[in-house]
């Protein structure tokens, strides 16, 4: 930390998530950037002489920095176990894009290189931390809705053959990890099972049904939930229209809908039905931040983050789970 008690970040990755990583750090009041890394060096002056901060075009310079307490890493999926396990074992702590990874034995590795090394590591989903979110989650908590019986959730989003076409690692297995379900359902994926709990088994269908890509440009799965209750989750990258995030869940009390950032359905105990003006997804003012703060104060308080990389463990073995029941034709039991 500084003289000015501020935890020192470096943002590793300078693409285009990594804006939200940038305002997530100047927002913060408790965090303070220190330093950026690309493996592009016209990329990395560009983004270290807007921020006025020290370049690095090799991480692992970077984390021989002592003046850098956790790293962003904003890179490529498949780059993350390795790039987590190496800052544990230099000591800093790890924010990490969603999703943490691609393989499950992978998360556990960066799991376990955390612990032994003491430090923390957080899993980027800043929707959990929105005002509407965190208003459902209390409902459910209480139990407003009752016994759940319908949880699904769908992402419906437009990617077009030349936005994967643009970058060599897009749609494909070894560093995307997937498509529909892994880059733009994982949030929606988190937040159902954050929401109406932990997921007994599953049956998927996912495939690449429009695009020339390895991975899946659409999937449908059907959930059966701990809690007795059932669901669906779809997700494409084939529809046109506005990007849609939405989570509509049924209990015996009561239901309510999720629509983005935006409660747009309440109903409870028998009342009519609450119907709001449709809100179009965006990300979640601020959730960068939120999450970064988090960080900020779960290594000064000795505590883990609010999200962490077990959370991210779970929505991942929800995807790889649904990848693996197309492969098979099986259900997966978790």
């Amino acid at each position: 930390m500084t003289d000015n008690n501020k935890t020192r970040f470096a943002i590793v990755g300078c693409g285009a998530i990594s804006s939200a990583h940038f305002t997530g750090v100047e927002r913060a009041e408790e965090a303070e950037l220190t330093a950026i890394c690309d493996a592009d060096p016209i990329r990395a002056e560009q983004f270290a002489q807007r921020y006025r901060v020290r370049k690095y075009t090799d991480y692992a310079k970077l984390l021989e920095d002592p003046d850098i307490d956790v790293v962003c890493l904003a890179t490529p999926s498949g780059m993350h176990p390795e790039q987590t396990i190496m800052a544990a074992q230099a000591g800093k702590h790890i924010v990490c894009e969603k999703p943490i990874a691609i393989r499950l034995e992978h998360v556990e590795q960066m799991i376990a290189a955390c612990a032994e090394a003491g430090v923390q590591l957080a899993t980027v989903f800043p929707r959990r931390v929105s005002p509407a979110a965190v208003f459902v989650k209390r409902l459910l908590d209480e139990g407003k809705l009752g016994r759940l019986s319908l949880c699904s959730g769908y992402v419906k989003f437009y990617r077009s053959q030349a936005y994967y076409d643009s970058a060599g690692w897009r749609g494909t297995w070894a560093m995307d990890g997937g498509g529909a379900m892994m880059n733009q359902g994982i949030h929606t994926i988190d937040l159902l099972q954050w929401l109406a709990g932990p997921v007994r088994s599953l049956v998927g269908y996912a495939r690449p049904v429009l695009r020339q890509i390895e991975v899946e440009d659409t999937a449908v799965v059907s959930l059966q939930f701990r809690s007795g209750a059932l669901g669906s989750i779809e997700a494409t990258t084939t529809a046109h229209r506005q990007p849609d995030h939405r989570i509509l869940i049924h209990g015996d009390r009561g239901t309510v809908e999720l629509t983005g950032d935006e409660v747009t359905t309440l109903a409870i105990d028998g009342e009519q039905p609450e119907i709001l003006p449709f809100a179009p997804f965006q990300v979640v003012p601020d959730g960068h931040a939120v999450l970064i703060r988090d960080m900020a104060q779960a290594i000064r308080d000795g505590r883990q983050p609010m999200i962490t990389g077990e959370d991210g463990r779970h929505a991942l073995e929800i995807i790889l789970g649904t990848y693996e029941s197309q492969r098979s034709g099986l259900p997966v039991h978790f």
